[in-house]
């Protein structure tokens, strides 16, 4: 017998460096030439292999029952052509732990940014309102094989979370 999922809304904020904080960094633009500083990504990528690419994803609704998390690298997202999108994280937890549903936000990205999520960080997404979107995407070459940590709400909350 099937149950039926509750549904939480996620109040989606315009992310700014200051709100973000708490996941990661929010990456703007600089001129040529300025020295690296602490508004530059700071990135841990010595575990393995950096693997830097562009992922066309579909568009899937603004729904999810799952949340992941990597341990071993920062992971840099940004959208191609300004597209604006969303993403839902949670602070990063111990290793052993799920994410607490209480610290879970949702951001707004604009399409002239990327972020760089912290080890650890949870997140979902990205999501958007276009039929598909390319991403920037810097991670490991293994993430999603050796530190792909996933967390089901839909099977131990029966929850699916939409940001609205």
């Amino acid at each position: 017998m099937a149950f039926k999922k509750s549904l939480r809304q996620l109040k989606a904020e315009w992310v700014s460096v200051e709100n973000f904080l708490p996941f990661g960094q929010l990456i703007h633009a600089i001129p040529d030439g300025q020295p690296f500083n602490a508004g530059d990504a700071q990135l841990k990528l010595d575990a393995g292999i950096p693997r830097f690419y562009i992922m066309r994803l579909p568009h899937k609704g603004r729904k999810f029952s799952v949340i992941t998390r990597h341990h071993q690298c920062t992971q840099c997202l940004g959208s191609l052509e300004g597209k604006s999108w969303l993403i839902a994280v949670a602070p990063p937890t111990a290793i052993s732990s799920s994410p607490n549903l209480n610290d879970l936000k949702a951001f707004w990205i604009p399409g002239n940014c990327l972020i760089n999520l912290y080890p650890g960080t949870w997140h979902a997404g990205p999501f958007f309102d276009h039929d598909s979107v390319d991403f920037y995407n810097l991670e490991l070459s293994d993430t999603n094989i050796v530190d792909h940590d996933s967390y089901h709400f839909g099977k131990s909350e029966a929850l699916e979370i939409e940001i609205v």
